[in-house]
């Protein structure tokens, strides 16, 4: 999917009246640099804002990126996309670069994508309606829907379980859309499931399912949940292009976090929901501005409490040196 730029009507008139004051020059001038092509990809998720933002508002073009950005299902076949040259940069969950990085991928982290915060969780864990379950203790040996094994939310889950006096490894999971998570769960078929936003409201106005907890809280009230990422030797390559997208998604993240409705539009367009999903969402996911080892290190310790990756990593490791600058 490619999100495209538009211009309001008012800002149409003012270009066409400055169009007529000047002498005409040609569309693009003979010695005017290239555009540096950027292919990214993302799921669909609130994360992918402050990218869209940077294309709409022409972020991107100012700074000599032609972007285009694809959505796919899942991080795993992010990760597979960028390391088969398919894209040039993917936004996926810490736990999948976690993983492929585990298998000594080469693959390395330019920006932050979503970052979880307390104050405004962004996903939930839900169960049926009626249901009895209030604690972790209540899910021993019960079976629990996921987007993905060993995912974000796998993780914040069995964390969850675990503090609440629960025994995760008891729980069996299961791999269902998160699009269709409600109903399973509303159904029977599990007795939990992981739902984020906007499906997580929408699936709770339903009144066929209840919020259990906030099973990302678990992990810390505050941690690096997403990121931009690219192959390891993408900005030894390609110096002017990596410098200029993370400069780019750090003032894209700093604005669209405070003009969360400004972005509605476009978010809905790339999510194929309505407008109104989107709109009538209580907590937007807070677009991380910095990648630091410190709010690295929650997730990626719960990571490796779980096994999904064999081996302790400094997240030092997994930050580009671009972004730092």
């Amino acid at each position: 999917m490619r999100a495209s730029s538009h211009l309001s009507r008012a800002r149409l008139l003012a270009l066409g009246g400055a169009a007529l004051a000047l002498p005409a020059v040609p569309a693009f001038a003979a010695d005017a640099p290239a555009l540096m092509t950027l292919r990214a990809a993302s799921s669909s998720n609130d994360e992918v804002t402050p990218f869209l933002y940077a294309m709409e508002a022409g972020l991107f073009k100012r700074a000599g990126i032609d972007a285009h950005i694809d959505r796919l299902p899942s991080g795993s076949t992010i990760v597979a996309g960028v390391l088969g040259g398919a894209f040039d940069v993917g936004k996926s969950s810490m736990p999948s670069l976690l993983a492929a990085r585990g298998k000594g991928l080469p693959l390395t982290c330019l920006a932050p994508g979503g970052e979880y915060s307390a104050e405004h969780p962004s996903f939930g864990l839900v169960v049926k309606a009626d249901s009895p379950i209030k604690s972790g203790a209540d899910l021993n040996g019960l079976t629990a829907a996921v987007s993905a094994i060993d995912d974000l939310y796998t993780i914040a889950m069995k964390t969850w379980i675990d503090a609440h006096g629960g025994d995760s490894s008891t729980v069996k999971l299961v791999e269902v859309p998160i699009s269709t998570v409600a109903a399973t769960v509303a159904s029977g078929r599990v007795a939990v499931g992981t739902l984020t936003q906007p499906f997580l409201k929408n699936g709770l106005d339903g009144g066929q399912i209840k919020l259990l907890g906030y099973s990302a809280t678990a992990i810390a009230p505050r941690f690096t949940m997403t990121a931009w990422f690219a192959q390891s030797d993408f900005a030894a390559k390609n110096p002017a292009l990596a410098a200029a997208f993370v400069r780019v998604m750090h003032e894209a993240a700093v604005y669209t976090n405070a003009h969360h409705a400004e972005t509605v539009p476009m978010l809905a367009r790339f999510l194929s929901v309505q407008p109104q999903d989107v709109a009538s969402l209580g907590d937007r996911v807070t677009a991380g501005t910095v990648l630091t080892p410190q709010l690295m290190k929650p997730l990626l310790d719960a990571a490796t409490r779980y096994h999904v990756v064999p081996n302790a990593i400094d997240p030092r490791d997994l930050i580009s040196p671009v972004a730092y600058h």
